[in-house]
């Protein structure tokens, strides 16, 4: 899994390199739209390395006080940058509306250009990298961070429109930017916290996933039914209890190796971890 852990550690780096001249541009311009755009790669930074250090450990193998692995560390660490992302969202939307409310001095140079398009075409490089190998590795970390580098794109085309308004004398066009930028901030705050919620709550797989589990089981040879089956997220894997039925005057040892076959098919199936097989005989 050393992809993953590249994939985590290039987002910081390049991440704190737009966050270094966004910042600088930004405040030699004074635009609101531009500071906006580098406190947004600011929150990219703190959540990349938190996406590195819940990588790191999700990877860890199963010990004595997690028997079932690590992997709820990307979910929870995900879940905490939403958190972090909405309250640095609150505080930009505030000077935001104040720069709206109260236009100051915008000083526009070529050098601001180039910053925000440089930054956009980064950003779509890596919005398709990050979802590349999230959906590969099944990493929501990673498929979190593509999300994210998609609304860097939006938020820093956001801010050269604001640039540009300025420029054409239009000095609120900057503050309703940065207002802009900064809901795209509570959005991309609030898409990654959902589906992490989800993998933390313990949600059931969805309907497809189900009925694959349940088709796999039936064609195992022996199996004349099944019931009470349900499915759960440990972390971002999933962990299913299924009843089968199996033939009442079967020997204990032939109903056994039923189970172990229904048990070794369904962990085949992608996005699931462990399987608990039941046996009822009927």
């Amino acid at each position: 899994m050393q992809v993953l852990k590249k994939a985590a550690v290039l987002s910081i780096l390049t991440n704190i390199l737009l966050f270094i001249i966004k910042a600088i541009v930004g405040v030699i311009s004074n635009s609101i739209a531009v500071i906006s755009d580098a406190i947004n790669s600011l929150t990219d930074i703190i959540a990349s390395a938190a996406i590195t250090f819940s990588v790191s450990v999700s990877l860890k193998k199963p010990d004595k006080e997690h028997q079932f692995g690590h992997r709820a560390a990307q979910p929870i660490a995900v879940f905490l940058i939403a958190l972090f992302t909405g309250v640095v969202g609150f505080e930009v939307i505030k000077e935001a509306i104040s720069r709206f409310i109260s236009p100051g001095e915008v000083n526009i140079s070529s050098a601001v250009y180039i910053v925000l398009f440089s930054s956009i075409v980064i950003k779509l490089i890596m919005t398709r990298y990050q979802s590349k190998i999230g959906k590969t590795y099944d990493s929501p970390g990673l498929r979190a961070s593509a999300v994210d580098s998609l609304n860097d794109v939006l938020a820093s085309s956001i801010s050269l429109i604001g640039v540009l308004g300025v420029q054409l004398g239009l000095t609120y066009i900057d503050g309703a930017a940065g207002i802009a930028i900064a809901l795209f901030i509570f959005n991309s705050g609030y898409k990654i916290a959902k589906e992490n919620i989800d993998y933390l709550m313990g949600k059931s797989a969805d309907e497809k996933l189900i009925l694959e589990i349940a088709n796999q089981a039936m064609k195992i040879k022996g199996v004349k039914g099944f019931n009470d089956l349900r499915t759960y997220y440990m972390g971002d894997k999933i962990h299913v209890e299924i009843h089968i039925e199996v033939d009442k005057d079967l020997p204990t040892n032939e109903s056994h190796d039923i189970g172990n076959d229904v048990k070794t098919v369904l962990e085949k199936i992608e996005g699931i971890q462990k399987a608990f097989i039941h046996i009822d005989p009927v």
